[in-house]
Protein backbone atom coordinates (compact mmCIF):
# COMPACT_ATOMS: atom_id res chain seq x y z
CA UNK A 1 0.00 0.00 0.00
CA UNK A 2 1.72 3.35 -0.71
CA UNK A 3 1.89 6.39 1.04
CA UNK A 4 -1.32 8.39 -0.40
CA UNK A 5 -3.29 5.34 0.35
CA UNK A 6 -2.07 4.92 4.13
CA UNK A 7 -3.15 8.35 4.57
CA UNK A 8 -6.43 7.75 2.81
CA UNK A 9 -6.63 4.66 4.77
CA UNK A 10 -6.14 6.65 8.26
CA UNK A 11 -8.48 9.17 7.37
CA UNK A 12 -11.25 7.20 6.76
CA UNK A 13 -10.45 5.46 10.00
CA UNK A 14 -10.59 8.85 11.69
CA UNK A 15 -13.55 9.75 10.11
CA UNK A 16 -15.90 6.56 10.88
CA UNK A 17 -14.19 6.81 14.72
CA UNK A 18 -15.34 10.33 15.26
CA UNK A 19 -18.84 9.36 13.10
CA UNK A 20 -18.79 6.36 15.72
CA UNK A 21 -18.63 8.48 18.99
CA UNK A 22 -21.16 10.90 17.63
CA UNK A 23 -23.91 8.36 17.33
CA UNK A 24 -22.67 7.11 20.40
CA UNK A 25 -22.81 10.61 21.99
CA UNK A 26 -26.91 11.28 20.43
CA UNK A 27 -27.35 7.51 22.02
CA UNK A 28 -26.74 8.17 25.35
CA UNK A 29 -28.63 11.67 25.41
CA UNK A 30 -31.83 10.41 24.33
CA UNK A 31 -31.74 7.09 25.90
CA UNK A 32 -34.51 7.79 28.87
CA UNK A 33 -36.85 9.15 25.86
CA UNK A 34 -36.21 6.35 23.87
CA UNK A 35 -36.89 3.66 26.05
CA UNK A 36 -39.72 4.72 27.47
CA UNK A 37 -41.35 5.06 24.01
CA UNK A 38 -40.22 1.38 23.69
CA UNK A 39 -41.67 0.15 26.96
CA UNK A 40 -45.26 0.56 25.54
CA UNK A 41 -44.90 -1.24 22.67
CA UNK A 42 -41.46 -3.13 22.26
CA UNK A 43 -43.97 -6.67 23.36
CA UNK A 44 -46.25 -6.02 20.67
CA UNK A 45 -43.92 -4.77 17.46
CA UNK A 46 -41.02 -7.45 18.21
CA UNK A 47 -42.27 -10.37 19.80
CA UNK A 48 -45.94 -10.07 19.51
CA UNK A 49 -48.37 -10.40 22.23
CA UNK A 50 -47.24 -11.24 25.59
CA UNK A 51 -48.60 -11.97 29.32
CA UNK A 52 -48.34 -10.51 32.58
CA UNK A 53 -48.84 -11.78 35.93
CA UNK A 54 -50.28 -9.81 39.29
CA UNK A 55 -49.73 -11.33 42.80
CA UNK A 56 -53.79 -11.19 44.32
CA UNK A 57 -53.86 -10.65 48.12
CA UNK A 58 -56.81 -11.70 50.39
CA UNK A 59 -59.38 -14.55 51.16
CA UNK A 60 -62.92 -15.83 51.30
CA UNK A 61 -63.00 -15.31 54.89
CA UNK A 62 -63.01 -13.72 56.89
CA UNK A 63 -61.16 -10.69 54.39
CA UNK A 64 -64.29 -11.83 51.73
CA UNK A 65 -62.54 -10.29 48.34
CA UNK A 66 -59.56 -10.61 46.60
CA UNK A 67 -57.46 -8.08 45.20
CA UNK A 68 -54.29 -6.83 42.68
CA UNK A 69 -52.30 -4.07 43.33
CA UNK A 70 -52.28 -1.52 39.99
CA UNK A 71 -49.68 1.02 39.43
CA UNK A 72 -51.56 4.17 37.76
CA UNK A 73 -49.93 7.47 36.47
CA UNK A 74 -46.92 8.96 35.96
CA UNK A 75 -44.86 9.15 38.61
CA UNK A 76 -46.98 5.65 39.31
CA UNK A 77 -49.31 5.66 42.37
CA UNK A 78 -50.48 2.30 44.00
CA UNK A 79 -54.22 1.35 44.05
CA UNK A 80 -55.94 -1.84 45.24
CA UNK A 81 -58.15 -3.08 42.58
CA UNK A 82 -60.77 -5.75 43.84
CA UNK A 83 -60.68 -8.65 40.80
CA UNK A 84 -63.76 -8.72 38.87
CA UNK A 85 -64.95 -11.31 36.23
CA UNK A 86 -68.45 -10.01 35.97
CA UNK A 87 -68.10 -6.63 35.35
CA UNK A 88 -66.02 -4.89 32.37
CA UNK A 89 -65.20 -0.92 34.19
CA UNK A 90 -62.28 -0.31 35.83
CA UNK A 91 -62.56 2.10 38.33
CA UNK A 92 -60.74 3.84 41.01
CA UNK A 93 -61.64 6.41 43.66
CA UNK A 94 -60.80 9.80 42.14
CA UNK A 95 -60.79 13.40 44.11
CA UNK A 96 -62.33 15.49 41.50
CA UNK A 97 -63.89 16.36 43.59
CA UNK A 98 -65.26 13.60 45.92
CA UNK A 99 -69.20 13.70 46.72
CA UNK A 100 -68.94 10.79 48.23
CA UNK A 101 -66.00 8.64 48.84
CA UNK A 102 -65.19 5.70 51.68
CA UNK A 103 -62.11 5.48 53.33
CA UNK A 104 -60.01 3.48 51.25
CA UNK A 105 -56.27 2.28 51.44
CA UNK A 106 -54.90 4.85 49.53
CA UNK A 107 -55.47 8.67 48.61
CA UNK A 108 -57.74 8.78 45.76
CA UNK A 109 -56.77 9.49 42.28
CA UNK A 110 -56.31 13.34 41.07
CA UNK A 111 -57.21 13.46 37.60
CA UNK A 112 -55.49 16.34 35.87
CA UNK A 113 -57.69 17.87 33.10
CA UNK A 114 -56.16 16.61 30.27
CA UNK A 115 -56.59 13.72 31.25
CA UNK A 116 -60.71 13.40 30.41
CA UNK A 117 -62.17 11.04 27.97
CA UNK A 118 -64.80 12.62 25.80
CA UNK A 119 -67.96 11.87 24.70
CA UNK A 120 -67.55 11.53 21.51
CA UNK A 121 -64.86 8.91 21.86
CA UNK A 122 -65.66 5.10 21.10
CA UNK A 123 -65.39 3.85 24.77
CA UNK A 124 -67.67 6.25 26.19
CA UNK A 125 -70.69 5.03 24.25
CA UNK A 126 -69.75 1.24 25.95
CA UNK A 127 -69.31 2.54 29.47
CA UNK A 128 -71.94 1.68 32.04
CA UNK A 129 -74.56 4.30 32.79
CA UNK A 130 -78.50 4.13 33.99
CA UNK A 131 -79.37 6.48 31.19
CA UNK A 132 -79.36 6.34 27.21
CA UNK A 133 -76.06 7.76 26.07
CA UNK A 134 -76.28 10.73 24.34
CA UNK A 135 -73.39 13.23 23.10
CA UNK A 136 -74.34 17.25 22.40
CA UNK A 137 -71.21 18.06 22.34
CA UNK A 138 -68.26 16.21 21.34
CA UNK A 139 -65.53 17.37 24.09
CA UNK A 140 -68.55 16.98 26.88
CA UNK A 141 -66.82 14.87 29.82
CA UNK A 142 -68.31 11.20 29.77
CA UNK A 143 -70.53 10.27 32.58
CA UNK A 144 -70.35 6.45 33.94
CA UNK A 145 -72.53 4.96 36.27
CA UNK A 146 -72.73 1.12 37.33
CA UNK A 147 -74.42 -0.66 40.02
CA UNK A 148 -73.30 -4.13 41.54
CA UNK A 149 -75.30 -7.11 42.74
CA UNK A 150 -74.94 -6.40 46.40
CA UNK A 151 -76.31 -2.77 45.85
CA UNK A 152 -72.84 -0.72 45.92
CA UNK A 153 -72.45 1.45 43.18
CA UNK A 154 -70.04 4.30 41.64
CA UNK A 155 -70.51 7.33 39.34
CA UNK A 156 -68.03 9.21 37.88
CA UNK A 157 -66.80 10.10 34.62
CA UNK A 158 -63.93 8.06 32.60
CA UNK A 159 -60.65 9.50 32.06
CA UNK A 160 -57.10 8.20 30.01
CA UNK A 161 -53.35 7.56 32.28
CA UNK A 162 -51.09 5.20 32.10
CA UNK A 163 -50.49 1.84 33.72
CA UNK A 164 -47.57 0.41 34.66
CA UNK A 165 -47.21 -3.57 34.02
CA UNK A 166 -44.25 -5.78 33.78
CA UNK A 167 -44.53 -8.13 30.56
CA UNK A 168 -43.55 -11.85 29.66
CA UNK A 169 -40.22 -10.45 27.69
CA UNK A 170 -39.28 -8.36 30.74
CA UNK A 171 -39.99 -5.44 29.40
CA UNK A 172 -41.84 -2.34 31.64
CA UNK A 173 -44.99 -1.81 29.22
CA UNK A 174 -46.86 1.64 30.33
CA UNK A 175 -49.88 1.94 28.32
CA UNK A 176 -52.57 4.77 28.67
CA UNK A 177 -55.96 3.08 29.27
CA UNK A 178 -59.17 4.14 29.82
CA UNK A 179 -60.81 4.01 33.21
CA UNK A 180 -63.17 5.44 35.55
CA UNK A 181 -62.78 8.22 37.68
CA UNK A 182 -65.43 7.52 40.73
CA UNK A 183 -66.01 10.03 42.81
CA UNK A 184 -69.71 9.10 44.20
CA UNK A 185 -69.62 5.32 45.98
CA UNK A 186 -72.00 3.80 48.17
CA UNK A 187 -74.61 1.48 48.74
CA UNK A 188 -72.45 -1.00 50.36
CA UNK A 189 -71.39 -2.08 54.09
CA UNK A 190 -68.54 -4.80 53.05
CA UNK A 191 -65.40 -5.03 53.71
CA UNK A 192 -64.30 -4.67 50.91
CA UNK A 193 -64.65 -0.95 50.61
CA UNK A 194 -61.66 -0.55 53.51
CA UNK A 195 -59.66 -2.93 51.65
CA UNK A 196 -59.49 -1.82 48.08
CA UNK A 197 -60.10 1.76 46.03
CA UNK A 198 -61.78 0.54 43.14
CA UNK A 199 -62.46 -2.57 40.95
CA UNK A 200 -60.88 -4.19 38.47
CA UNK A 201 -63.45 -5.11 35.81
CA UNK A 202 -61.95 -8.75 33.63
CA UNK A 203 -64.98 -8.89 31.28
CA UNK A 204 -64.88 -9.36 27.68
CA UNK A 205 -66.74 -6.13 27.16
CA UNK A 206 -65.27 -3.14 24.98
CA UNK A 207 -64.16 -1.19 28.05
CA UNK A 208 -62.53 -3.31 30.21
CA UNK A 209 -58.55 -2.97 30.34
CA UNK A 210 -58.15 -6.76 29.01
CA UNK A 211 -60.09 -5.62 25.83
CA UNK A 212 -57.89 -2.46 25.43
CA UNK A 213 -54.50 -3.83 26.28
CA UNK A 214 -55.39 -6.38 23.34
CA UNK A 215 -56.50 -3.40 21.29
CA UNK A 216 -52.53 -2.09 21.62
CA UNK A 217 -51.12 -5.86 20.93
CA UNK A 218 -49.64 -6.06 24.20
CA UNK A 219 -51.59 -9.01 25.32
CA UNK A 220 -54.03 -11.62 23.49
CA UNK A 221 -57.63 -11.23 24.70
CA UNK A 222 -57.21 -13.86 27.63
CA UNK A 223 -57.41 -13.49 31.32
CA UNK A 224 -57.34 -15.61 34.28
CA UNK A 225 -56.64 -16.61 37.94
CA UNK A 226 -55.45 -18.75 40.11
CA UNK A 227 -56.65 -18.11 43.93
CA UNK A 228 -55.49 -20.14 46.77
CA UNK A 229 -57.64 -21.63 49.79
CA UNK A 230 -54.44 -20.38 52.00
CA UNK A 231 -54.90 -17.00 50.59
CA UNK A 232 -53.32 -14.97 47.77
CA UNK A 233 -52.70 -16.36 44.43
CA UNK A 234 -52.44 -14.91 40.84
CA UNK A 235 -54.28 -12.74 38.00
CA UNK A 236 -52.89 -12.81 34.74
CA UNK A 237 -53.19 -10.81 31.30
CA UNK A 238 -52.44 -13.20 27.89
CA UNK A 239 -52.23 -16.98 27.43
CA UNK A 240 -48.39 -17.77 27.70
CA UNK A 241 -48.52 -19.33 31.05
CA UNK A 242 -51.31 -21.44 29.94
CA UNK A 243 -50.45 -25.36 30.44
CA UNK A 244 -50.60 -26.82 27.35
CA UNK A 245 -52.23 -30.13 28.79
CA UNK A 246 -54.59 -31.49 31.28
CA UNK A 247 -57.38 -28.46 31.00
CA UNK A 248 -60.96 -28.71 30.77
CA UNK A 249 -62.32 -26.54 28.35
CA UNK A 250 -66.03 -25.65 27.66
CA UNK A 251 -67.55 -23.68 25.03
CA UNK A 252 -68.74 -19.41 26.23
CA UNK A 253 -71.74 -19.56 26.09
CA UNK A 254 -73.41 -16.18 25.76
CA UNK A 255 -75.88 -14.52 27.87
CA UNK A 256 -78.35 -12.02 28.67
CA UNK A 257 -75.96 -11.23 31.62
CA UNK A 258 -73.39 -10.88 29.24
CA UNK A 259 -70.79 -12.36 31.84
CA UNK A 260 -68.41 -15.55 31.50
CA UNK A 261 -70.52 -18.76 31.46
CA UNK A 262 -69.45 -22.42 30.97
CA UNK A 263 -72.98 -23.06 29.48
CA UNK A 264 -76.23 -25.07 31.21
CA UNK A 265 -75.10 -26.26 34.45
CA UNK A 266 -76.69 -29.41 36.17
CA UNK A 267 -75.65 -30.43 39.93
CA UNK A 268 -74.14 -33.67 41.34
CA UNK A 269 -74.53 -33.86 45.12
CA UNK A 270 -73.28 -37.57 46.51
CA UNK A 271 -73.90 -38.79 43.25
CA UNK A 272 -76.97 -38.22 43.10
CA UNK A 273 -78.32 -34.84 40.62
CA UNK A 274 -80.53 -32.43 42.63
CA UNK A 275 -83.43 -32.93 40.15
CA UNK A 276 -82.66 -29.04 38.74
CA UNK A 277 -81.50 -29.06 35.40
CA UNK A 278 -79.86 -27.03 32.77
CA UNK A 279 -79.48 -24.07 35.20
CA UNK A 280 -78.16 -20.39 34.17
CA UNK A 281 -74.78 -19.92 35.39
CA UNK A 282 -71.99 -17.67 35.56
CA UNK A 283 -68.27 -17.85 37.12
CA UNK A 284 -67.81 -14.33 38.80
CA UNK A 285 -64.66 -13.71 40.53
CA UNK A 286 -66.14 -10.92 41.74
CA UNK A 287 -68.36 -12.63 44.32
CA UNK A 288 -66.94 -13.82 47.26
CA UNK A 289 -69.65 -17.30 47.73
CA UNK A 290 -71.52 -19.09 45.44
CA UNK A 291 -75.04 -18.63 44.75
CA UNK A 292 -77.63 -21.20 43.90
CA UNK A 293 -80.94 -19.60 42.44
CA UNK A 294 -84.09 -20.15 44.61
CA UNK A 295 -85.34 -24.16 43.03
CA UNK A 296 -81.75 -25.01 42.86
CA UNK A 297 -80.79 -24.03 46.22
CA UNK A 298 -83.81 -25.37 48.48
CA UNK A 299 -83.30 -28.95 46.52
CA UNK A 300 -79.59 -28.80 46.74
CA UNK A 301 -79.91 -27.79 50.90
CA UNK A 302 -83.04 -30.60 51.18
CA UNK A 303 -80.44 -32.88 49.96
CA UNK A 304 -77.24 -31.87 52.25
CA UNK A 305 -79.34 -32.17 55.85
CA UNK A 306 -81.02 -35.46 54.85
CA UNK A 307 -77.45 -36.43 54.58
CA UNK A 308 -76.37 -35.05 57.75
CA UNK A 309 -79.46 -36.52 59.44
CA UNK A 310 -78.43 -38.67 62.44
CA UNK A 311 -74.74 -36.96 62.61
CA UNK A 312 -73.10 -35.24 65.45
CA UNK A 313 -73.69 -31.98 64.39
CA UNK A 314 -76.23 -29.40 65.44
CA UNK A 315 -77.61 -26.71 62.89
CA UNK A 316 -76.83 -22.89 63.79
CA UNK A 317 -77.23 -19.46 62.51
CA UNK A 318 -73.80 -17.23 61.89
CA UNK A 319 -74.91 -14.42 60.96
CA UNK A 320 -76.89 -12.66 58.17
CA UNK A 321 -74.58 -13.90 55.16
CA UNK A 322 -73.09 -17.46 56.72
CA UNK A 323 -77.26 -17.96 57.18
CA UNK A 324 -76.49 -22.02 57.86
CA UNK A 325 -74.10 -23.90 59.84
CA UNK A 326 -73.33 -26.53 61.56
CA UNK A 327 -72.07 -26.61 65.18
CA UNK A 328 -69.86 -30.28 66.56
CA UNK A 329 -69.07 -31.83 70.09
CA UNK A 330 -66.18 -29.01 69.97
CA UNK A 331 -65.11 -26.19 67.83
CA UNK A 332 -63.44 -26.92 64.23
CA UNK A 333 -60.50 -26.01 63.45
CA UNK A 334 -60.13 -27.03 59.81
CA UNK A 335 -62.78 -28.75 56.94
CA UNK A 336 -60.45 -31.59 57.27
CA UNK A 337 -62.55 -32.48 60.76
CA UNK A 338 -65.62 -32.85 58.38
CA UNK A 339 -64.92 -35.02 55.74
CA UNK A 340 -66.82 -37.55 57.38
CA UNK A 341 -69.83 -35.89 57.39
CA UNK A 342 -70.18 -33.98 53.68
CA UNK A 343 -70.19 -35.39 50.55
CA UNK A 344 -68.27 -32.96 47.48
CA UNK A 345 -70.37 -31.06 44.48
CA UNK A 346 -70.11 -31.84 41.12
CA UNK A 347 -70.80 -29.50 37.93
CA UNK A 348 -71.50 -30.51 34.70
CA UNK A 349 -71.60 -28.33 31.95
CA UNK A 350 -73.60 -29.36 28.84
CA UNK A 351 -71.72 -26.90 26.18
CA UNK A 352 -68.33 -28.93 26.80
CA UNK A 353 -69.69 -32.52 25.59
CA UNK A 354 -70.56 -32.69 29.64
CA UNK A 355 -67.44 -31.17 31.06
CA UNK A 356 -66.83 -31.51 34.77
CA UNK A 357 -66.06 -29.29 37.66
CA UNK A 358 -65.32 -31.27 41.07
CA UNK A 359 -66.08 -29.09 43.72
CA UNK A 360 -64.37 -30.49 46.94
CA UNK A 361 -65.22 -29.74 50.16
CA UNK A 362 -63.25 -26.20 50.40
CA UNK A 363 -65.05 -25.04 48.05
CA UNK A 364 -68.44 -24.97 49.60
CA UNK A 365 -67.74 -24.92 53.05
CA UNK A 366 -66.48 -22.46 55.48
CA UNK A 367 -64.88 -23.11 59.35
CA UNK A 368 -66.24 -19.35 60.89
CA UNK A 369 -64.47 -17.97 63.45
CA UNK A 370 -66.72 -19.04 66.09
CA UNK A 371 -65.57 -22.63 64.97
CA UNK A 372 -68.41 -23.67 63.18
CA UNK A 373 -68.57 -25.14 60.00
CA UNK A 374 -70.94 -23.10 57.51
CA UNK A 375 -72.45 -23.38 53.95
CA UNK A 376 -70.52 -20.99 51.54
CA UNK A 377 -73.60 -21.24 49.23
CA UNK A 378 -76.50 -19.01 49.06
CA UNK A 379 -79.99 -18.25 48.19
CA UNK A 380 -78.78 -15.93 45.23
CA UNK A 381 -82.90 -15.26 44.76
CA UNK A 382 -83.51 -13.71 47.79
CA UNK A 383 -80.68 -11.81 46.73
CA UNK A 384 -81.98 -10.41 43.81
CA UNK A 385 -80.24 -12.71 41.48
CA UNK A 386 -83.22 -14.53 40.04
CA UNK A 387 -82.51 -17.66 38.12
CA UNK A 388 -78.78 -16.53 37.55
CA UNK A 389 -76.56 -18.97 39.51
CA UNK A 390 -73.15 -18.00 40.17
CA UNK A 391 -69.56 -19.47 40.77
CA UNK A 392 -67.84 -17.78 43.34
CA UNK A 393 -64.23 -17.29 44.73
CA UNK A 394 -65.05 -20.15 47.36
CA UNK A 395 -65.91 -22.87 44.66
CA UNK A 396 -62.63 -21.20 42.27
CA UNK A 397 -60.29 -21.80 44.89
CA UNK A 398 -57.05 -23.90 43.96
CA UNK A 399 -57.77 -23.67 40.40
CA UNK A 400 -56.53 -21.81 37.52
CA UNK A 401 -59.69 -20.70 35.55
CA UNK A 402 -58.92 -19.35 32.00
CA UNK A 403 -61.49 -17.00 30.16
CA UNK A 404 -60.42 -17.12 26.13
CA UNK A 405 -62.12 -14.50 24.76
CA UNK A 406 -60.00 -15.36 21.63
CA UNK A 407 -61.31 -18.92 20.77
CA UNK A 408 -64.55 -17.97 22.94
CA UNK A 409 -63.83 -20.72 25.57
CA UNK A 410 -63.56 -21.17 29.49
CA UNK A 411 -61.22 -23.83 30.79
CA UNK A 412 -59.93 -24.66 34.76
CA UNK A 413 -57.08 -26.98 35.48
CA UNK A 414 -56.36 -27.66 39.60
CA UNK A 415 -53.01 -25.58 40.33
CA UNK A 416 -50.97 -24.68 43.02
CA UNK A 417 -52.07 -21.18 43.14
CA UNK A 418 -49.35 -20.44 45.51
CA UNK A 419 -46.67 -20.45 43.82
CA UNK A 420 -46.38 -17.40 40.53
CA UNK A 421 -45.60 -18.00 37.40
CA UNK A 422 -41.90 -16.69 37.39
CA UNK A 423 -42.22 -14.62 34.15
CA UNK A 424 -43.80 -11.25 33.48
CA UNK A 425 -44.82 -11.29 37.09
CA UNK A 426 -46.18 -7.35 37.07
CA UNK A 427 -46.38 -5.35 40.25
CA UNK A 428 -45.01 -2.00 41.25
Amino acid sequence: MGRIEKEAFVFLLLMLLRTFQTCLAASNTQQPKRRESLSVSSSSSSNGPGSSVFPIFGNVYPDGLYYVSVSIGNPPKKYFLDIDTGSDLTWVQCDAPCVSCYNGPHPPYKPARNKLVFCKDPLCAASPSLIPYTCEEPRDQCDYQITYADGSFSDGVLVRDTFSLRMSSGSLAQPSLTFGCGYNQGGSSSTSTLMTDGVLGLGNGKSSILSQLRGLNLVRNVTGHCISGQGGGYLFFGDSIIPSSGVTWTPMSHNRFHKYSPGPMNIIFGKQPIGVKDLLVVFDSGSTYTYFASQPYQAFVSMLKKSLSGKPLKEVSEDEILSLCWKGSRRFKSILEVREYFKPLILIFANGKKATLEIPLEGYLIISGRGNVCLGILNGSEGGLQDLNIIGDISLQDLMVIYDNEKQKIGWVRENCNRLPTSGTALF
